[in-house]
C-alpha cells in the first residue's frame, strides 16, 4: 500500500463541456512533490453508479497523508473552500450514464453531514496572502462533488484514517468562457448581462491554489 502521498482527485469533463479544469490541474501536479511529499493524480468518473467503488479502489491501494478532491463550480469567481458535505444526492443534470438521482442518501447510515478536516481558515488565510480570491463555501451542492467529499470522509472515518480531507470548488476557464460568450453570441437567444456563469480563473492559478492548499493541509500544526 503506497502511503505519504497527498492525493488529489479531480472529473472528468461532463455536462457536455469538453474539458474540465479540476482534472486539468489534476493531471499538471501528478507526479510533482509538495513540501517532500510526492502527489498522487487520480480522475473520478461523473457516475454516481461508479463513484463509491472507485474511492474504495484508490483507498484499498493507498494510505494517504492528506485527500483533496476538486471540483468544477460554474460560475464562481474564486477558489470555494468547501465546509460540510451533506448526505443528500439530488441532480438537476443527469450524470455521465444518464442518470438523475433524486432526494437520495449518498450513504443510507452516514448521518446527515460530515464536515472537511483540512484547514480550511488557514487555507483561506494564504490563498488570501498569495493573492488569490478564496473563500470558505457553506454548501457542495447536491451532484456529484458534494457526493465525493462525503464518501471520502464516510470512507476514511470507516477505515479509522484521521486523514486531513476536503474539497475544493474551481472556477471555469477562461476558454471555456471564451467559448460560452462565443455560443451566447452565436444562438442570440440570451443577453450576456443575463448570464451568471462567465467568470473564470487561469490554470496556473489554480494550480498555484491547490499547491498551496496541499501545503497547508499537509502542516502539521493546528
Amino acid at each position: 500500500m503506497t502511503d505519504r502521498v497527498a492525493l488529489l482527485t479531480g472529473f472528468e469533463p461532463y455536462g457536455g463541456r469538453g474539458v474540465n479544469p479540476a482534472l486539468e490541474v489534476v493531471r499538471r501536479l501528478d507526479g510533482s512533490e509538495i513540501g517532500s511529499v510526492p502527489v498522487a493524480g487520480r480522475s473520478l468518473p461523473v457516475s454516481y453508479r461508479a463513484l463509491r467503488s472507485r474511492i474504495d479502489e484508490i483507498l484499498e491501494h493507498m494510505n494517504p497523508a492528506l485527500v483533496i478532491s476538486l471540483g468544477l463550480w460554474p460560475g464562481t469567481p474564486m477558489i470555494r473552500l468547501e465546509r460540510i458535505a451533506i448526505n443528500v444526492a439530488d441532480f438537476e443534470i443527469p450524470d455521465n450514464d444518464g442518470a438523475v438521482v433524486t432526494d437520495e442518501s449518498v450513504e443510507a447510515n452516514g448521518g446527515n453531514a460530515l464536515k472537511s478536516t483540512l484547514p480550511l481558515r488557514r487555507i483561506e488565510a494564504a490563498l488570501l496572502e498569495a493573492g488569490i480570491p478564496a473563500h470558505v463555501s457553506n454548501t457542495a451542492g447536491t451532484f456529484l462533488c458534494n457526493a465525493t467529499m462525503f464518501e471520502f470522509l464516510h470512507a476514511l472515518e470507516d477505515r479509522g484514517r484521521a486523514t486531513p480531507c476536503g474539497f475544493i470548488h474551481l472556477p471555469y476557464l477562461p476558454s471555456q468562457v471564451a467559448d460560452l460568450l462565443a455560443s451566447t453570441r452565436a444562438e442570440r437567444r440570451l443577453e450576456r448581462e443575463q448570464r451568471a456563469d462567465l467568470a473564470s480563473m487561469d490554470l496556473e492559478v489554480m494550480i498555484r491554489a491547490v499547491r498551496t492548499a496541499i501545503a497547508v493541509g499537509l502542516d502539521p500544526r493546528a
